[in-house]
């Protein structure tokens, strides 16, 4: 997939395609944080060796190129972020199950090792898809399923101005409990108010 540089890069972080060879090794250290992946799915989370992940993003490649309703990218920090090395993975951010009909789309995000999250990396990756979304795709919503307990994923979608749409009760069961499934949704225009409040206050 072609990108255009300017769309995909912000202050601290850019988004960018996959590169198998060296991010492999990188999100196989993420697999084996059993938490890390609870917060992103209700599926069975397991460890993944490097082959696993590379047999995965050959899969997401074909989809993307074959059905055109989903777009995968890796949040890379910036070297102006304050690394010694440019373009480290961080983690992903994918726009999946599109519906061009309707203008909607399923938006996951995930920041991989502990140390990189709580510094806005994932702010960031969210304002960068949200425009790629909205401007780019020209999507009228998008959506993300989030388990009850994951307590920062639930007031980093509100804060972005996602709204609690539906609640599927009782729908997981994790940590010896039943939790709900929370499907939070963003509007574009709702999204253009959150924008524009954001950048008021930025220039206050």
């Amino acid at each position: 997939m072609e990108m255009n540089p300017s769309l995909f890069e912000g202050r601290l972080v850019r988004l960018t395609s996959v590169d198998p060879d060296k991010d492999a090794e990188i999100e196989r250290k993420w697999t084996h944080d059993l938490e890390y992946l609870h917060m992103l799915t209700e599926q069975i989370a397991m460890p993944l060796s490097i082959f696993q992940i590379k047999k995965r993003y050959e899969k997401l490649e074909k989809e993307m190129e074959e059905s055109g309703r989903q777009f995968y990218f890796a949040v890379r920090a910036k070297a102006a972020a304050g690394h010694e090395s440019p373009d480290r993975l961080v983690g992903f951010v994918n726009l999946s199950w599109i519906e061009w009909s309707h203008g909607s789309g399923r938006l996951s995000l995930g920041i991989g090792s502990p140390q990189d999250r709580r510094r806005g990396y994932g702010t960031e990756a969210l304002q960068l898809i949200m425009r790629y979304a909205f401007h780019e795709l020209n999507l009228f919503r998008v959506e993300a399923a989030v388990p009850e307990y994951n307590r920062i994923a639930l007031p980093f979608f509100a804060k972005s101005g996602f709204a609690e749409e539906v609640r599927q009760r009782e729908a997981l069961h994790r940590y010896g409990r039943r939790w709900d499934l929370v499907y939070m949704g963003l509007l574009s225009d709702e999204w253009e108010e959150t924008r524009k409040t954001r950048d008021v206050n930025r220039e206050a």
